[in-house]
C-alpha cells in the first residue's frame, strides 16, 4: 500500500511543487509564530527573552487582568456588535452584486462596473479614511454642505457615537462589496448552464432562475464564507477602526484589538497582548466548529 502511495505521489510530483510554497508560508507565518503563545502565561523580560522569562504567578494572572479590566465588558461588547453588524449588513452586497453581473448582458458595462467596485478592495484604510473625510467631514465634508443646505444643520457622522458604527460599516461594504462579488461570480459559472435553458423552456422568468437555480447554485459557497467570517467575530477590523476612531467616540468603537494595541503593545505588556490573541483564537475556534456542525446538520456544506 505505501509502494503505490509513493509512487502515486511520485507521478503527482509537479503538483506537489506547486503546493509546496503554499505549505511554506504556512509553516514560517503560522505554525512557528505559535510557539510565541507561551507568553501569554510568562512575565517577559526583554533581555532575557521568551525561554529565560519567569513565568507569571498565578499563571493565569494576563488573562486575570483583561477580564478584570473595568474596560472588558465595553470592549467586548463594541467588538461583537461591530462585527455583527459587518457580517449581517455585509453578506448579502456581494451576492447581489454578483448576481447583478452575471446577469448583465452588456459585457463592456459588466467589465467596467466590476473594475471600478473591486479597486477599492485595494486602498489603505487611510485613503479611504481620507476619502471618508473628504465626504462626512463636519465642516468641510461634500455630503455635509448638501445637508447643511437642505436642513441647516450638519451632522457629526465621524465624532457621534449614534453614527460612528454605521460609517464603519458602510465603508467596510464599500471596499470589499466588490472583491466579494469575484467569488460569488466564479461559483456561479460553475453552475449548469442547460439548467437555465431547461427552466426557461418550462416559463421561468429572470427572477424565478435567480431564486430557484443561482442562489442555491451558490449555496455552499455562501455557507463556507459565512462560516470563515464567523471564526473573525472577534476580528473587528484593527485597521480600519485604529485609522478612523477618536477620543469621542471611544464609548462605541473601542474594540478589544485596538484596546490591546495601546495598554499591551505601547506599555510593553507582550504578556497581556499575547493573552488576549490566545483568548480571541479560542473563541474564534470554537465558533468555526459550532458553525460548522449546525451548517452541515441543516443540510449544508460544511468547510470538512
Amino acid at each position: 500500500m505505501n509502494g503505490r502511495r509513493l509512487k502515486a505521489a511520485w507521478h503527482m510530483k509537479a503538483l506537489y511543487l506547486m503546493l509546496l510554497p503554499g505549505l511554506l508560508w504556512f509553516v514560517v507565518y503560522r505554525y512557528l509564530p505559535m510557539y510565541g503563545a507561551v507568553l501569554a502565561f510568562k512575565d517577559y523580560d526583554l533581555a532575557a527573552g521568551i525561554m529565560g522569562s519567569p513565568w507569571a504567578d498565578p499563571w493565569y494572572k494576563h488573562f486575570q487582568f483583561f477580564f478584570k479590566s473595568p474596560y472588558f465588558s465595553q470592549l467586548l461588547v463594541n467588538t461583537l456588535l461591530i462585527s455583527l453588524y459587518k457580517l449581517v449588513f455585509g453578506m448579502l452586497p456581494p451576492i447581489a452584486m454578483a448576481i447583478a453581473l452575471n446577469e448583465c448582458r452588456i459585457m463592456w458595462y459588466k467589465r467596467w462596473i466590476q473594475t471600478l467596485s473591486y479597486m477599492p478592495h485595494f486602498f489603505s484604510w487611510v485613503i479611504i479614511y481620507g476619502i471618508s473625510l473628504a465626504m462626512l467631514s463636519e465642516s468641510s465634508g461634500v455630503l455635509n454642505r448638501l445637508i447643511l443646505q437642505l436642513t441647516g444643520e450638519t451632522i457629526p457622522f465621524l465624532t457621534s457615537n449614534d453614527w460612528f458604527r454605521s460609517v464603519l460599516v458602510g465603508t467596510d461594504i464599500w471596499q470589499n462589496i466588490g472583491w466579494g462579488a469575484i467569488i460569488y461570480l466564479a461559483a456561479m459559472s460553475s453552475i449548469d448552464p442547460t439548467l437555465y435553458e431547461a427552466s426557461k423552456v418550462d416559463g421561468a422568468g429572470r427572477l424565478r432562475q435567480i431564486w430557484h437555480i443561482t442562489l442555491p447554485g451558490i449555496r455552499n459557497v455562501i455557507v463556507l464564507l459565512l462560516i470563515l467570517r464567523l471564526g473573525h467575530m472577534l476580528d473587528a477590523g484593527f485597521e480600519q477602526v485604529y485609522v478612523m476612531y477618536n477620543i469621542q467616540v471611544y464609548q462605541v468603537a473601542d474594540i478589544i484589538d485596538t484596546w490591546v494595541y495601546r495598554t499591551g503593545l505601547e506599555q510593553l505588556s507582550f504578556g497581556l497582548a499575547t493573552a488576549v490573541g490566545l483568548f480571541k483564537s479560542l473563541i474564534g475556534m470554537f465558533l468555526v466548529l459550532g458553525s460548522n456542525h449546525l451548517a452541515k446538520r441543516w443540510g449544508g456544506g460544511g468547510i470538512w
